[in-house]
């Protein structure tokens, strides 16, 4: 669920490497205007970029260790653009100053063949669900709103059911290893956000992959 959404990741002729700084919190549904008034007035597009789309979490067991995560995405608005592919590392646990989450991302684009090349590959599709919300930027900075959803007859985007009662909010940056200045930038525009939403660094061993 932490990957943003594939309508506005980067496509520049192939792979992207970098580093994910990274901040979490939800809004309860009767919150949410609120908070998309708050992000409208300090944001840098007035409206917010709409989106839905389709995540597949895919696992590929070793002989032994945590199984490998890779996560396909793609957009229902905008059926014909082709499919991302990401990869998110563990996150660091070295400086505990950070105000963010930091882990390594790379993202590429993909046909959509995707899932049948990895399940040739040998991965296993773990679970799969729906998310839709609305994209703000500010600088460097991402702030993704959205619901999740999960899917009840797999592969059937059309038959979904709400996860909660709660929209998921993530700011967050990509920036090149070692740029941890942008943590405090986050902390900065998180604190502006309070206190309609809180805006955490999750514990690493409380996260899902």
């Amino acid at each position: 669920m932490e990957a943003p959404p594939v309508t506005v990741m980067p496509v520049t002729g192939g792979t992207i490497n970098m580093m994910e700084y990274l901040l979490q919190g939800s809004v309860l549904d009767q919150a949410l205007e609120s908070l998309l008034h708050r992000l409208r007035g300090l944001c840098d597009n007035m409206e917010p970029e709409s989106f839905t789309d389709h995540e597949l979490v895919y696992l590929l067991k070793g002989q032994q260790g945590n199984p490998f995560i890779l996560r396909a995405r793609r957009s229902l608005s905008h059926p014909t653009a082709p499919w991302h592919l990401r990869y998110l590392g563990q996150p660091e646990v070295g400086d505990k100053s950070r105000h963010a989450l930091v882990r390594n991302c790379v993202d590429v684009a993909a046909s959509h063949s995707l899932p049948e090349f990895l399940n040739e590959m040998g991965f296993r599709m773990d679970h799969e669900f729906v998310s839709n919300g609305h994209i703000f930027r500010k600088g460097a900075m991402k702030i993704v709103v959205s619901k999740l959803s999960r899917i009840l007859v797999p592969g059937n985007t059309d038959n979904t059911e709400r996860l909660s009662l709660s929209f998921l909010v993530e700011l967050s940056v990509l920036a090149p290893a070692g740029q941890d200045t942008v943590s405090e930038d986050m902390r900065s525009f998180a604190e502006q956000l309070k206190p309609l939403v809180h805006l955490e660094k999750i514990d690493p061993s409380k996260q899902r992959h």
